[in-house]
């Protein structure tokens, strides 16, 4: 369409809203804070039709449907996997998308309605105005270096690992922050000499392929340890996360396909050793 049009829709629009929703400039349009409000919300119902309208016609065509979760990479190898397996073993024309992410990635996905729901925890303090949390299991962190590593084998505590290179997740990660806080705890200046990254598998691949250390779930690196590939520092005191937990949308009603798995997820917790310490 023409420019002249669409400035004539956007007027169109805020004399629905009766308010300004984008300030014009030179270089374009800037939304204002009622503007920004809207387009997050416009993007999430969108989400939401393209959601859906796939649904609609996937059961039209003889389908049963989709769910859509986000789990953090802690939780997935183990207790959402099994659970994704035990629903499709129930439903096997289900449609399960599985995305891992890191918490704040996902809690992203499920606040603008892309995801069903999330497995993980939260990582700002306003998302316990936005989501509703439900403690499943405890995530077991550890310290983990490159087999062969000189610095970190026999490393018994932070400060003998302070001037390693550290391979971080971002500042915004639960795990990230505990890591901070130890450090502070012990005394000591945070890591000076890092590689922050927020893929999981690269980090792992650092680890693997250089001097780097790095805290990880152990749900993660325990196929690197049994391959010899990893050395697991016993670092105390030990570093610990709160329990992850199932994360929905307040107010906000789930279809039958996902309250199922939520049954799932919560009677396969309960029967785990992590599970049953939460």
């Amino acid at each position: 369409m023409t420019q002249s049009t669409a400035s004539k829709m956007l007027r169109d629009v805020e004399e629905i809203f009766q308010a300004s929703l984008f300030e014009r400039g030179p270089r374009g349009l800037t939304p204002t804070p009622l503007g920004q409000f809207a387009v997050a919300n416009a993007r999430m119902q969108l989400s939401r039709l393209k959601r859906f309208s796939d649904e609609f016609s996937a059961r039209r065509e003889g389908g049963y449907g989709r769910l859509s979760v986000g789990a953090i990479t802690g939780a997935a190898p183990d207790l959402v996997a099994r659970a994704v397996a035990e629903i499709k073993a129930r439903r096997p024309q289900l449609l399960v998308e599985l995305h891992g992410e890191t918490s704040d990635g996902i809690l992203a996905e499920l606040e603008a309605g892309r995801l069903d729901l999330a497995v993980g925890r939260f990582s700002a303090d306003r998302h316990k105005t936005v989501f509703a949390f439900e403690p499943l299991a405890e995530e077991r962190l550890v310290v983990v270096a490159r087999a062969g590593h000189k610095t970190a084998t026999g490393a018994q505590r932070l400060r003998d690992l302070q001037n390693c290179v550290w391979a971080l997740q971002p500042a915004s990660n639960p795990s990230r922050q505990v890591l901070d806080t130890a450090f502070d705890r012990a005394g000591l200046q945070r890591p000076a000499d890092f590689i922050e990254c927020s893929s999981i598998l690269l980090i792992l691949n650092l680890v693997q392929e250089s001097n780097a250390v790095a805290l990880l779930p152990e749900a993660v690196v325990q196929a690197h340890q049994k391959a010899g590939l990893f050395t697991v520092i016993d670092i105390r005191p030990e570093i610990r996360l709160s329990g992850f937990g199932l994360v929905t949308r307040r107010k906000e009603p789930l279809q039958p396909v996902a309250l199922e798995f939520c049954e799932i997820l919560r009677d396969r917790a309960a029967g785990s050793p992590e599970g049953s310490a939460v």
